[in-house]
């Protein structure tokens, strides 16, 4: 588990640097930015008893997975080294005893510990994805393939306008749920086999190399 930590906090150092060079010095709000994707989770899995809702299981899996994105990036404010960040989230998540929330009680959790500490408990986190109906692994791929998408994104024009999101009429989305069902998620390339697999579907310009 922590070596995929390391590489999920790796990807998202990258990721966050590709946005902003001094990210970690911007400071930026990520309590804030995960305590509202909390709220369009709910959205997608329902709260109205007035109404009949069934909920978007998964929409809501993918808002999980955008959490830990944001999550991830509120860990970095603590100045320890991906190697310690990974080992204490491994631990805190080693010692978590799940309470078998549901996905509201468990997304509410979160988020007032979000609010409350402008912060990130990976113990909360587990308990929403569990509730959710991930598991690590699936969490690992997810996390791993719609990090490689921002940054297929980023590369071919999403800043300036001229990405294509729409391929052969579906989002780029639905390409990469494809993709990550076809490639091996174990595998030490995963991450380079995703980006080209998606390199080899965009109808554009595409770039030769990662950058």
């Amino acid at each position: 588990m922590e070596q995929a930590l390391r590489t999920m906090l790796t990807m998202q150092d990258r990721m966050n640097t590709r946005v902003h060079p001094d990210w970690i010095g911007q400071q930026f709000a990520w309590y804030r930015a995960l305590w509202i994707e909390c709220a369009e989770l709910i959205e997608h899995y329902g709260y109205k008893w007035w109404k009949k809702q069934s909920p978007e299981l998964e929409q809501v899996q993918l808002e999980v997975i955008d959490i830990w994105h944001f999550g991830l990036s509120a860990l970095f404010a603590s100045g320890d080294s991906i190697d310690t960040m990974a080992a204490n989230i491994a631990a805190e998540v080693g010692e978590f005893q799940p309470a078998g929330l549901g996905v509201r009680e468990a997304t509410e959790a979160l988020a007032l510990h979000a609010l409350q500490s402008k912060g990130f408990s990976p113990a909360r986190f587990w308990e929403l994805m569990l509730a959710s109906g991930l598991d690590f692994e699936r969490l690992y791929s997810a996390y791993v393939g719609k990090n490689v998408l921002n940054f297929f994104r980023q590369d071919h024009g999403y800043q300036d306008g001229s990405y294509q999101k729409l391929w052969q009429g579906r989002e780029d989305n639905e390409h990469l749920v494809e993709v990550l069902a076809a490639l091996d998620s174990n595998s030490p390339d995963f991450a380079d086999s995703v980006y080209a697999a998606l390199q080899a579907r965009y109808p554009g310009t595409v770039v030769t190399a990662r950058a």
